[in-house]
């Protein structure tokens, strides 16, 4: 991915210059799954990988889109006739951006202001190019929206901080696209800084950098790609969301974040059914791993992480049902290997999944995680090193 072959590519499709681009990443969550859209607690980290959105003007109202990974036609719209199931595929998601921005209130030098009234921005083409392999649990999808929104931002002099930038890509998701994520995808990409995890207090929008270097403990973190591209939009993600909201229901808590680890016990002794009573203990579990995890990492004791990764995946395995056949055989593979510990990352139903390998350990264990998957007659996986990346910038062009 080249920002000046981007832009040669823009000048190309839409016969005009291109003004600016924005790069966002995607994002590997080192523990806190399924947690944020119970107001609870996250640990991403931002990859160098990402999407990158170069953006240019079009004729007042018009948005034009094209992607050098869907190559064909440009997509053309009426940005004031845009509104939810108006479109699928690759293209909703950075209308889906457009549409929240201009139904948001934000207008040209006013920064964030309330909803309340549609504001019609002027035309817009974007072109979007990326090296994030989709489906892959890396929030391929959010590093579009917040590519998108970044470069939106500045075209329009709108003003909008960053963390605004994130709820407005997160609606965009929710809202236009119709999956019903939490706030964790779009805030890694904007927020997170080099060499550190981004510890995200979902409820209180509140965010601390926890510096992160595995290589210092002598330790690397392996992502592994399953080749087993996830697929949330088919319902079960928006099932669990449905679940974890009628058990905090049953409970009279707003949220399942209300449930305190010492409460548990009592917690899952008045729900209605085992489903419920799963969901719950896989949340508030999970919500005290990430608060160990990051813990551990403040004191330096980078090592010790590696069982919590371990538990995560049984959590979301057996009580929240999200694993797959390939995550699972990864997660098996690395651990019997040496790992320290592993766990799915991402949302579930395939993706990818984290290990914790020391240096010396590393390339052993990418060796059985392949050696696994190629007795279970599984399509091979590959192998990387994560690096704690920064969050969104603007790139030359």
């Amino acid at each position: 991915m080249n920002a000046s072959s981007a832009a040669e590519r823009f000048r190309s499709v839409f016969g005009t210059e291109p003004e600016l681009a924005w790069h966002a990443p995607g994002r590997v969550n080192l523990i806190g799954e399924h947690t944020d859209y119970n107001d609870g607690f996250v640990l991403p980290v931002a990859l160098p990988l990402g999407v990158l959105t170069v953006a240019g003007r079009a004729p007042h109202g018009v948005l034009r889109l094209a992607s050098v990974q869907h190559p064909g036609e440009p997509v053309e719209l009426r940005i004031d006739e845009l509104c939810p199931g108006r479109l699928d595929g690759w293209a909703a998601y950075p209308a889906g951006v457009l549409w929240q921005l201009a139904r948001s209130g934000a207008r040209p030098g006013a920064g964030a202001q309330p909803p309340g009234g549609a504001w019609s921005p002027g035309g817009a083409a974007l072109l979007l190019d990326g090296d994030l392999p989709s489906g892959a649990g890396l929030s391929s999808s959010a590093a579009v929206e917040c590519s998108v929104g970044m470069a939106a931002n500045e075209l329009y002099g709108l003003g909008l901080d960053r963390m605004r930038v994130a709820e407005m890509a997160q609606a965009a998701e929710t809202e236009f696209v119709g999956v019903p994520c939490g706030l964790m995808d779009q805030c890694a990409s904007l927020l997170c800084e080099d060499g550190h995890a981004l510890f995200f207090d979902t409820r209180a929008l509140r965010v601390e950098q926890v510096p992160l270097d595995f290589e210092a403990a002598g330790l690397a973190l392996l992502l592994v790609d399953t080749a087993s591209p996830h697929r949330l939009v088919a319902g079960e993600y928006a099932a669990r969301r449905r679940e974890c909201e009628a058990a905090a229901a049953e409970l009279g808590m707003a949220t399942l974040r209300d449930v305190e680890p010492d409460d548990l016990a009592r917690a899952l002794d008045r729900l209605s059914s085992e489903l419920l009573r799963a969901r719950v203990r896989h949340v508030v579990t999970e919500n005290a791993r990430v608060l160990e995890v990051v813990s551990l990492l403040r004191a330096g004791r980078t090592e010790q992480i590696g069982e919590l990764f371990t538990a995560s995946h049984e959590s979301l395995r057996v009580d929240f049902e999200v694993s797959s056949t390939e995550q699972d055989t990864a997660v098996r593979s690395a651990l019997e290997a040496g790992a320290l510990g592993a766990r799915m990352t991402g949302g579930g139903f395939g993706g990818s999944v984290i290990a914790v390998v020391t240096t010396r350990t590393r390339e052993a264990v990418s060796a059985a995680v392949a050696e696994g998957f190629a007795r279970a007659g599984l399509p091979s996986p590959s192998c990387s090193v994560v690096h704690a990346s920064a969050g969104a910038r603007r790139v030359a062009i």
